[in-house]
Parts: C-alpha cells; structure tokens; sequence
C-alpha cells in the first residue's frame, strides 16, 4: 500500500525527473560532506533528510562523542545499526539518511544499505578532509591526536570498502551547489543505466 507521504514525496521528486523506489544512503569519511549534501539533496528531491548519527543521539540523550567515552566504540557501532535498521523501516520509506563514517565499514549495516537503499559514496582527498575536520570537535577518533595521520589511516583501511557503494561522486573544495549538482547528475545516469524509470 502506498502511504499517502511516500505518494507525495514521488510526485515532488519528479520536478528532478527521478523517480525512486528506495531510500538513499549518503557514505564516506568525516568530513566528506554527508550531511550538508545529504540534507541538499533531500531538498532537492523533495523528500525528508535524516542525519543517524542525530538520531543515535536522540536515542542515548548524550553526544556520540560521550557514547565513544562512556561506552566505546562497539556499543557505538551496535546502536548505529539499530537506529539505520529502524530509519528503514520507518515511513516514509523515500529519505536521504546520512550515515556516520563507520557506519558502512560494519558488515552487517553495509549488507542492509546495499540490499535496501541507493548508496552514495562522497569521496574527498585526504587534504579536503584535513581542511574541513580540523575545526570541529564532535569526531571521537580525531579528539586529541594527529588528525591527518588518522585521515590517512581511515583512508588506506576504508576506501576500498566504500567503492562497494552504488554510486561515487568525487569531492572537492567547491560550492556546496557543485557538489549537489554533479551528485543529481550521477543519480540519474546510475538510475538510467540501472533500469530506473525517468
């Protein structure tokens, strides 16, 4: 049964000429920009924005820096999944959901994202990273450490698992507006090329 938000949201999207039938995941590094082209995107598109690791947080009524602390970084990853599982099975079923830097880089999650979302990957070099990580103070593996050894550590053990991801968009040190756009136009060439209606 189509709800009648989900009917909406496909009518809205249209104005993009894409027509989709499942949620999109946004994934990659911190600092990659999920969240700001995630939320962009979801504008575009019409459709609602969710941020998990906001919603992980909601759920714990403390930081994911705190979570980090007080519990570490397993129980972390165990509510992530909870909280993704429970985004996709919450109407409405269209949503642009970001997920946090790991997220993907847990079998079990990544295993969901592929079966029952579209995933786009934000790849950013390890300077853009740098640039955009280093004035912020809510990334638990970045606290009080060499943030670009780190980057570059996250970047040799996780790019490979991120090409896993159904789309790829290179990211650079541009406008917001730029990144959105060449992220609308991998969309439909992967939504054409991949049987979806246009």
């Amino acid at each position: 049964m189509l709800l009648i938000g989900d009917f909406f949201s496909k009518i809205r999207s249209m104005k993009e000429n894409i027509k989709l039938d499942k949620p999109i995941v946004m994934v990659g590094l911190m600092g990659a920009g999920k969240t700001s082209v995630g939320r962009a995107l979801a504008r575009r598109l019409g459709i609602p924005f969710v941020d998990s690791d906001k919603e992980i947080e909601a759920a714990a009524g403390c930081s994911v820096v705190d979570i980090f602390a007080m519990y570490g970084e397993a129980e972390f990853r165990r509510a992530e999944q909870r909280v993704i599982e429970r985004l996709f099975d919450t109407p409405p079923a269209l949503k642009v959901i970001s997920t946090g830097e790991g997220a993907f880089i847990t079998p079990a999650v990544r295993e969901m994202v592929l079966k029952r979302a579209l995933s786009i990957w934000l790849r950013a070099d390890l300077d853009l990273l740098v640039k955009r990580t280093g004035f912020r103070h809510t990334r638990p593996q970045l606290l009080h450490t060499d943030s670009r050894k780190i980057l570059a550590q996250l970047i040799d053990d996780r790019y490979d698992i991120y090409a896993a991801a159904d789309i790829t968009v290179e990211t650079r040190d541009e406008s917001l507006r730029k990144t959105l756009d060449k992220v609308v136009t991998a969309l439909k060439d992967y939504l054409n090329n991949n049987g979806g209606e246009q």
